[in-house]
């Protein structure tokens, strides 16, 4: 079991930045991949961008390619997530996620067995 809690979230202004922060704890992340998804008001939950705890591979969505950065603390068992150049379009609640990602799946939600229970990023104009 891996229990997973994010913050950093909150409200900001279009072309501020926010870093969010996704502690887990329970079971070791070595074997796992962690991404974080976000979910707009009346939208699907979609892929942001992922990271092979393991090899430090990184993985994005092309819509926040150059906007968005995923890292992780080994130490800490935290992955970060810092968002540059806000826009109104990024407000969304978001969400990190753990699992044993395969065959490149990592924008499937199926891929990942745990989940937080997500942070609100509001982007205001």
């Amino acid at each position: 079991q891996v229990q997973l809690v994010e913050s950093g979230g909150g409200l900001v202004q279009a072309g501020g930045s926010l870093r969010l922060s996704c502690a887990a704890s329970g079971r070791t992340l070595s074997s796992y991949a962690m991404s974080w998804f976000r979910q707009a008001p009346g939208k699907e939950r979609e892929f942001v961008a992922g990271i092979n705890w393991r090899a430090g591979n990184t993985y994005y969505a092309d819509s926040v390619k150059g906007q968005f950065t995923i890292s992780r603390d080994n130490a800490k068992n935290t992955v970060y997530l810092q968002m540059i150049s806000l826009k109104t379009e990024d407000t969304a609640i978001y969400y990190c996620a753990a699992g044993p990602v395969g065959g490149g799946r990592w924008t499937d939600v199926s891929s990942y067995s745990w989940w937080g229970q997500g942070t609100q990023v509001t982007v205001s104009s």
